[in-house]
Formats: C-alpha cells, structure tokens, sequence
C-alpha cells in the first residue's frame, strides 16, 4: 500500500499524501493520549465530589479541542516547522515580555496572559518554542561544529533569555525545569560533557546568592522541605496533607469519591497540582502506578520517535518533547511525595488547567509530525 501511495505521490495527486499521513499517524499513540485524558476526567470528576461542571466538563471539552489541534499539527511538514522555530521563539519571548508588563496577576505571581476564554500562561508554551530553536539550532551542525565553544553562545542566550523572564514572575520552579530541558537540548546535540561540568560547578558556587535572593515564600518551601514539621498549619501543611492522602490509600485505595483527605478538603489544590494524590488516595498504589506506567509509556514513545528519525531536527525534537514530559511527570510526582519542594507543576493531560494541557498536545502534535516525516532529507550537515 505505501508503494502505492509513494507512485501517488510523485505524480502529484495531494489526496493521497493526506491518506498517506493519516495512515502514518501512530493511531496507538493517540489513544494512549485519550487513555491519559480519561484518568484525568475521573480524577476531576471526584476532585468535584461528584459535580462533572466544577472541574471535569471544563477538562474533556479542552482534550477534545486539543486533540483536534494536535492531529492537525501532525500533518504540517516537520521542514516547514523548522524553518518556523525561529519565529515561534520570537512569539514565545515576545508573551514573555507580554507577560511581566500587561500580565494577570494571581497567587502573587505574574504569570498569565488574558485572550479571552483562555488564561495563558506563556512559560508553559515557552518550553516547546525553546525546544524548536534548539533543534532547528543544532539539527544540521557536524560533531566539530558542537565542540566549538563559540558557536554555543547563540544557543546558550536562547535559554538564558527565557529562564530570566520566567524566574522574574516569580516561577521558580517552571524557570529550572526551562533550564533543564536547555542543559538536555544541549547534550543530545552532543556537547562536551565537561562543559555540563562546568555549569554544574558554577551554579553550585551561584546556589547561595540565588537563595539569599528568593521570595520568602520560596525559602519557606525548601527549609519545609527539609522539615515540614517545623510549620506544620504554614508552609509544611500542604505536604503532610499529600503523605497522609498517599498512605491512607493503600494497596487497592478506598474506593471512587471515597477519599476523605481529597473530599473533607484537607488536600490542597486537589485538582491541579496535587492530582496525583487525589488519585493514590482513592485507587492506592496500584492505580497510582498503572497511572504512571501510562505516563511513562508517553514519554517512551517521545524516545522510539528520536530512534526512528533519519534527521537530526526530528531526533532532537523528540528528546526535547519527551524530556519535557518527563520532567512534568517527576517534579509533580517528587513534590507531592515530600521529594523535593513543593512548586507550581502541574500534571498534564490529568490535572485541570489549560495552558498546560495545550501547550503539552502542540508538542505531541509536532512529535506526531516528526514521526510521520521521520525519514525526510534535510541536506547535509554544515561544518
């Protein structure tokens, strides 16, 4: 049937590329996706204690809608998007700037943007911008080009700029998962690992002017942290609460809408940031992990699509895409676990909010289209 379609092709007939495509679209991906967004309405649905208007309706017609986007993303050719990143980190840094002069104020922090129907929050879309600059910065440079210290200063800005705009919200938390995808940008790229040694080493000797410099609210959460005991109604509430809600749960959970800490509101912010435990609580361990099991087979996918692309462009996009993912995954799941500190992350595809959600299905559509495009010529790489 492909050879059909590739005769089709070269004669120009467009109906068949479409069919083509949509044949390509790794269908099992997609309703790994709707696997994901339906563990997120039955959590959104018990976080409203049973009223499908609070939280859930708002959450299926968001995944409806972006499911549509994604699809429609998944048939732009991934060279047109390269030679698109560049302007879409212009816009990304452009909402930045937007951001810290006109933005929203909530919660103490500007962060979002007004359009309407939809509070955007432009750091969440700032990481797929970046993740496209990147790659379209690295896709065609040879391993001796890489290891020149000069030309990563250009890509090295690219981060910086957009890690300070988002630090200066405040956001810290959203700040390092940016800087973090960068630093994994880079090492895909194939950047000496002695250069991550020296970042390393002077973001260490920077730690203590960073944290002198920290709202009080952030240096409540990392000193918490070490000890949430210490300020057990204050800033360590929120975590003594999320281990309660874990433990109580159990092997098998107390059952669909049963959760008291979730239901009696003890947990905080149950429907965003910790989702996640909403759902230990009342599915206990078992459901917690088949959660994560689905997760992860998210971001295995994310890798299989850089194994199988023929174009370093598609490659490094899927590493970005997947890190990002990742990381959304690990900081959500370490915080309300005690991990690490508690941060504004949310879970996406699961905890309710849509500047997440959307931004998390443009990646997965740009993916979508890295695989259907997976052996596409880019030319040759530049010395």
């Amino acid at each position: 049937m492909s050879t059909v379609f590739e005769k089709r092709l070269l004669t120009g007939d467009r109906g068949a590329g479409i069919l083509q495509k949509l044949w390509q679209i790794p269908w099992l991906f997609v309703l790994l996706l709707c696997a994901v967004g339906s563990i997120g309405y039955v959590a959104l649905y018990s976080a409203g204690s049973g009223n499908p208007d609070l939280y859930a309706t708002k959450h299926a017609l968001r995944f409806g809608f972006c499911l549509v986007l994604m699809l429609c993303i998944g048939f732009v050719d991934i060279r047109l998007v390269a030679k698109l990143a560049p302007l879409g980190y212009i816009v990304g840094v452009g909402l930045l700037v937007l951001v810290a002069l006109h933005g929203e104020v909530g919660k103490g922090a500007q962060r979002w943007v007004d359009l309407g129907p939809l509070q955007l929050q432009p750091s969440e879309l700032m990481k797929i911008m970046l993740v496209l600059a990147l790659a379209a910065w690295f896709h065609r440079a040879s391993w001796d080009r890489v290891g020149n210290p000069f030309f990563l200063v250009i890509p090295a800005i690219l981060v910086l700029v957009p890690v300070a705009l988002i630090f200066k919200q405040p956001n810290l938390g959203t700040s390092l998962i940016t800087a973090a995808l960068g630093g994994a940008m880079f090492w895909a790229a194939g950047v000496r690992w002695w250069k991550f040694a020296a970042i390393i080493g002077a973001v260490v000797a920077a730690a203590p002017i960073v944290y002198e410099n920290l709202r009080d609210y952030q240096r409540a959460r990392i000193t918490t942290f070490l000890d949430p005991e210490s300020d057990p109604l204050g800033a360590g509430y929120n975590i003594i609460q999320s281990k309660i809600a874990l433990g109580s749960g159990g092997l098998w959970g107390k059952g669909f809408l049963q959760g008291t800490q979730g239901h009696l509101n003890f947990l905080p912010e149950k429907q965003t940031d910790f989702i996640f435990t909403m759902i230990a609580e009342e599915f206990g361990l078992v459901g917690a992990m088949g959660t994560l099991a689905l997760l992860m087979g998210i971001v295995a996918f994310c890798f299989l699509v850089a194994l199988r692309c023929r174009h370093q462009f598609g490659r490094l996009l899927a590493i970005g895409l997947g890190t990002n993912y990742f990381l959304y995954i690990f900081v959500n799941v370490a915080m309300v676990t005690g991990s690490i500190p508690v941060g504004g992350v949310p879970l996406p595809l699961i905890s309710h909010g849509g500047s997440a959600m959307l931004t998390t299905m443009i990646g997965f559509g740009l993916l979508i289209s890295a695989w259907v495009h997976r052996d596409a010529e880019f030319g040759p790489a530049q010395d």
